[in-house]
């Protein structure tokens, strides 16, 4: 029987002490009992995270160039250090990414 857990202790411990099918089985021969577990990791399974985290950096690109556009554009004076910051920022938002995009090598 698979038992499905998160990918932490105190959940590991949840289940263990709600399952007295479970306890038994760790009994009888432990590393066949935690053979059974089958870990989720949030990253893996919620695919709104990287939406979320996607979308956010997206936006944050797309200020940074408009707002620099704006800058640019108009007659008001600013300094230069200001550019440079606001070019820092988005280069390392379009880093950032292009990493969470890029395919993850498999094991």
């Amino acid at each position: 029987m698979k038992t499905t857990i998160d990918n932490t202790f105190d959940d590991f411990k949840k289940a263990l002490n709600n399952n007295p099918i479970l306890q038994q089985e760790f009994k009888e021969d432990p590393v066949r009992a935690a053979e059974n577990f089958v870990i989720t990791n949030p990253k893996e399974t919620d695919a709104w995270i990287y939406r979320i985290i996607v979308l956010a950096l997206g936006l944050a690109i797309l200020s940074i160039i408009i707002g620099l556009v704006i800058i640019t554009m108009s007659k008001i004076t600013f300094d230069q250090q200001l550019i440079t910051i606001f070019t820092a920022i988005s280069s390392g938002a379009i880093g950032a990414l292009a990493g969470l995009l890029a395919p993850s090598p498999k094991k």
